[in-house]
């Protein structure tokens, strides 16, 4: 089940004229009997909220106020999210004249054209405050609270994450909290603007539109709207034609495997930040220590313990905490059981909350090889969300690679790689280019689809900032570094980085900039030696400027590499 939570505007959407018709109320019960969580998310001040509708205990939690004010139906709890204007402003708009006006716990609300007066108000009285608009109320708030705020706060109560949840609304208000999740719904009868940025567009207007949306909902789980939601995918790299190789963020599961040293985990690592990017949560079985430094992922178990699974759980019912359970402190013979033990507690865990995401199983070889026949049950049938690495599909249990979906290959050797995998499979081996090969370049392939698809791998940011360390503050050898010498070779002043390369720049005389600006020396330094083409391109402009002096373009040269390096440096 990829959505475990409907949130659902109230006026407008779930209600027609104020009213919750008894079919939409029959169909709010319907999902919540497949063991979804509905919240109710909504501008209306709570007493105005429950004097129009008596069957707000179907809600696990209810949004009011556009935001600024959580309510609980069940215990009848109420928490206020942010600090209410002070008394005097609304006292003030009073005696302005503002009317109709009304305050909640937190909100205060008014009618068009009361905006004029009431933006005049928080300028005269310099309050932290804005105004949001809908359908002609005009409410105020303190700064940043709104509709996707007050969901945030509704769903961080339980323990949900935004990945897993349907919103459905109607109005200009709605943009924020739609915006927040996985699918976005606008009823029939919505604006146009709030229409054109949804995934999907019921047929039938307010209540009737979210009873089909339920009705979706239940019979496929929204399955036909995937593609649809292509802002979500997890962009690998890109093929040779400019598209993006991308994995869906739910459906599917995935080997990468490949020779040693090929760029495994360099794909691996930049598939793992694009999870964190796009708030996806990630755990990664780590036999060998490799994601030591992943951040911001909380790093369990040590080179002498093994990782307690009961801790492993409770930080992942935070939906934003990542998760890297190292075992290197577990023998390499006791790793398949210590495996068998967590991954069903994992799946029990995202069976409930409907995440972690992505199980990513680095050097799958370590806990389940070939010679080990997995405990019966380990894998349930329509398991998804399991990414596995290895070096060669033969070295893991030949009963995990019938659930493939996309098999990802980089390295020396991709056609050897898809060769065993069709052959362990049954497949017939597809045809593909693999001249021209390059360091770096890796293939895609959904298996029950198309052939494979050769990309560039996009480095991950780990990788990025190792790169800028290296060249702005690290160690060239004396054959790539630079030698500031002059007309005649006077001078041999080495820079081994792009600081040092600064700051003997700066120290050198005009003459001696000038020769080697003219020469187009740096840009040719900075693309054969420091491997940064957009410095070299930005560069070359400098170099190419007509009457240019040594002091403005040795200024120029200078900010081009502070803004890149610096604060890699």
């Amino acid at each position: 089940m990829r959505y475990f939570a409907l949130a659902v505007d109230y006026d407008g959407t779930l209600a027609t004229q104020g009213i919750v018709h008894e079919a939409t109320v029959a169909a709010l019960e319907r999902l919540r009997h497949s063991g979804r969580k509905l919240l109710l998310v909504t501008g209306r001040e709570l007493e105005d909220l429950q004097g129009v509708f008596s069957g707000l205990a179907i809600f696990d939690l209810i949004v009011a106020e556009n935001g600024a004010l959580l309510y609980d139906p069940a215990s009848r709890q109420e928490e206020p999210l942010a600090k209410s204007p002070p008394g005097e402003f609304a006292d003030t708009l009073r005696l302005r004249g503002v009317l109709p006006l009304s305050t909640g716990r937190v909100i205060v609300a008014t009618t068009e054209p009361n905006q004029t007066a009431v933006l005049d108000t928080i300028r005269t009285m310099g309050l932290e405050l804005q105004v949001i608009f809908n359908k002609g109320s005009v409410m105020v708030l303190p700064s940043g609270i709104n509709k996707a705020s007050g969901l945030g706060a509704a769903l961080e109560k339980l323990k949900l994450s935004s990945h897993n949840v349907v919103a459905a609304g109607d109005a200009e208000n709605d943009h924020a909290f739609l915006d927040s999740c996985e699918c976005a719904v606008a009823v029939a009868n919505a604006l146009p603007s709030l229409k054109e940025s949804a995934d999907l567009v019921t047929s039938a207007a307010q209540g009737a539109g979210v009873v089909e949306l339920i009705d979706w909902i239940l019979r496929s789980d929204l399955t036909e709207v995937e593609a649809k939601l292509a802002r979500h995918h997890l962009v690998l790299g890109e093929t040779l034609t400019g598209e993006p190789a991308f994995l869906k963020p739910y459906g599917e599961n995935v080997l990468l495997a490949g020779t040693s040293g090929g760029g495994k985990s360099t794909l691996a690592t930049r598939f793992v930040e694009d999870l964190v990017s796009h708030r996806y949560q990630a755990v990664i079985i780590d036999p060998e220590g490799d994601y030591a430094n992943l951040q911001p992922a909380a790093i369990l178990g040590t080179t002498r313990a093994a990782p307690d699974p009961a801790e492993v759980l409770k930080l992942l019912e935070n939906p934003l905490q990542h998760v890297v359970v190292s075992l290197t402190g577990v023998s390499r013979d006791q790793r398949p059981s210590y495996f068998e033990e967590i991954l069903p507690r994992l799946l029990e865990i995202r069976g409930r909350l409907g995440h972690p995401h992505w199980i990513i199983i680095d050097e799958t070889h370590h806990v389940m090889p070939a010679s080990r026949t997995p405990a019966v049950g380990l894998f349930p049938e329509g398991i998804s969300g399991l990414m596995f690495v290895t070096v060669d599909p033969g070295h893991v249990t030949p009963s995990l690679l019938p659930m493939i979906d996309v098999l990802l290959t980089i390295g020396d050797a991709p056609e050897q790689t898809i060769r065993d995998f069709s052959a362990l499979t049954g497949r017939e081996p597809p045809l593909f280019d693999t001249s021209g090969l390059k360091p770096g370049d890796a293939f895609i392939w959904p298996v029950h689809k198309s052939a494979p698809v050769r990309f560039k791998g996009s480095p991950p940011e780990m990788e990025r900032q190792r790169h800028k360390r290296k060249y702005a503050e690290g160690e060239l050898s004396p054959e790539t570094s630079f030698y500031f010498r002059g007309p005649e070779s006077r001078l041999n002043l080495r820079a081994q980085n792009l600081m040092l390369f600064i700051q003997v720049a700066e120290g050198i005389d005009d003459e001696t900039w000038l020769y080697h600006l003219k020469r187009g020396d740096y840009s040719q330094w900075f693309r054969g030696s420091i491997k940064d083409d957009d410095l070299a391109d930005t560069a070359k402009e400098v170099e190419s400027l007509e009457g240019i002096g040594a002091s403005v373009s040795r200024e120029r040269i200078k900010s081009l590499i502070e803004e890149r390096y610096t604060v890699a440096a």
